[in-house]
């Protein structure tokens, strides 16, 4: 029993690190009170989940889907997670650049980054 589960726990190594990665993306998004941490805790979880998909792409003895003389092999690796997966990399830059600059701006304006000091001086005014 114990010996099957650590079999299936290597072969499966990268959907628990995964997971793992998840796990600390989504603590650092709820438990944390700077702003600043609060996106790296995202960054982590937009990573996690790029590596999810990706071990999906992932077929052993597979080849790329070139095209050749005698056709396409019989066991390929999908390309569409990695073409995704480009294409989430680009909007989780996107957000990060558009994340950091309020937080700039927020700072700017109310000369904190922190969550509930935030909170108390919007309040305020």
């Amino acid at each position: 029993m114990i010996e099957s589960f650590s079999e299936l726990f290597l072969s499966r190594y990268n959907y628990w690190m995964a997971i793992i990665l998840m796990l600390i993306g989504l603590y650092a998004l709820i438990a944390k009170q700077n702003l600043v941490k609060k996106i790296i805790g995202l960054n982590i979880f937009q990573t996690a989940i790029f590596l999810f998909y990706i071990s999906f792409a992932e077929v052993r003895g597979g080849t790329a889907p070139i095209y050749t003389a005698e056709g396409i092999s019989a066991l390929y690796v999908n390309p569409l997670p990695h073409v995704l997966i480009l294409t989430a990399i680009v909007v989780g830059v996107s957000v990060t650049a558009v994340a950091l600059s309020l937080i700039v701006r927020i700072y700017e304006e109310y000369g904190v980054i922190d969550e509930d000091e935030l909170m108390q001086v919007v309040r305020k005014r």
